[in-house]
């Protein structure tokens, strides 16, 4: 029987125009994307086996190559055909069922080489053990004092790997309080972002309500997100949210690629509404399942107990 923690090691990756096991990769030290942390990356995910929105995910990718003064065309088409022949090359190693993350990242290579960017797409199993619990629980989150990096150190749109004030949030979330996730603001003070992840609010008289996207990373989930309330007749709008405000709303969620949606039950110690997922998180969440044609929540809570079996 296929072990489910050893499905990833034993996956093909993409690397720089071959296919190699992804247990050999390795990215030398004087890469930039290692050096520097200069690495743009994207995230997908599988649904039944397909990828989805890739054609969103690659123009995110393209205009965060733009950004840096890369060949956003040619490196977009690169990672187009390689994500197509992942899932074909490694799509008999997982159970029925199952679905990948797919990660594709881009370096600078080594300037001391003159190289070409690094080119990267691999994957492993939904790591649903993570967050499958909380479709019923929910999470709980805290602002933090860590903000986000303002844009004139580099664009909100620009989706990289630089990372280090998400991992302080998350520090200081959780040593505040235990199993938290961190909510930022922005350098004005305005809700933005959770580390990984876009803040939503849904209030009963306003329907759902996101900080500006042009102050944040421009999510491809909550672009669905938007969609799917359009065909459920909820309304939605972006506006600059206080703290204080995001406090009072009905509903909260984080939404991301992997997760698509978790609602967050409690912030800053607070309950949010009722403390429980809402009614309107479990009309997403049926909608959502019907959009991929998969149960979302039941696919989570099946392979994520199967992952921390194999895991004990």
């Amino acid at each position: 029987m296929q072990r489910l923690g050893n499905i990833g090691l034993k996956s093909i990756a993409y690397w720089n125009g071959t296919w190699v096991p992804v247990a050999e990769l390795s990215i030398p030290l004087d890469d930039l994307g290692f050096s520097m942390g200069t690495t743009i990356v994207e995230r997908l995910r599988t649904f039944g086996g397909k990828l989805f929105r890739t054609k969103q995910h690659l123009e995110r990718l393209g205009h965060s190559l733009t950004i840096m003064g890369w060949d956003a065309k040619a490196l977009c088409q690169e990672i187009e055909a390689a994500l197509a022949v992942f899932v074909q090359r490694n799509e008999t190693l997982l159970l029925a069922g199952d679905d990948w993350t797919v990660t594709v990242f881009i370096t600078p290579g080594s300037l001391a080489r003159a190289a070409k960017p690094t080119v990267c797409v691999h994957g492993s199993p939904l790591p649903f053990q993570n967050w499958a619990k909380r479709y019923e629980t929910g999470l709980e989150a805290v602002i933090v004092k860590t903000r986000q990096v303002p844009e004139n150190c580099w664009p909100s749109a620009l989706k990289c790997r630089s990372r280090l004030h998400y991992f302080l949030a998350d520090q200081e979330a959780a040593s505040r309080q235990p199993g938290t996730r961190a909510i930022l603001l922005d350098q004005e003070g305005f809700v933005g972002e959770g580390t990984t992840a876009n803040v939503v609010a849904y209030f009963a008289d306003r329907g759902l309500v996101t900080p500006l996207r042009s102050k944040v990373l421009p999510g491809v989930t909550q672009e669905v997100l938007f969609e799917l309330a359009d065909s459920l007749e909820i309304a939605h709008c972006e506006a600059d949210l206080l703290p204080e405000e995001l406090a009072k709303a009905d509903e909260l969620y984080f939404t991301s690629t992997s997760i698509c949606l978790l609602p967050v039950v409690r912030l800053n110690e607070n309950d949010v509404g009722n403390g429980q997922p809402g009614s309107t998180f479990h009309r997403f969440m049926a909608a959502w399942s019907e959009l991929v044609g998969v149960e979302i929540v039941r696919q989570a809570t099946r392979f994520g107990a199967r992952r921390e079996t194999a895991s004990e």
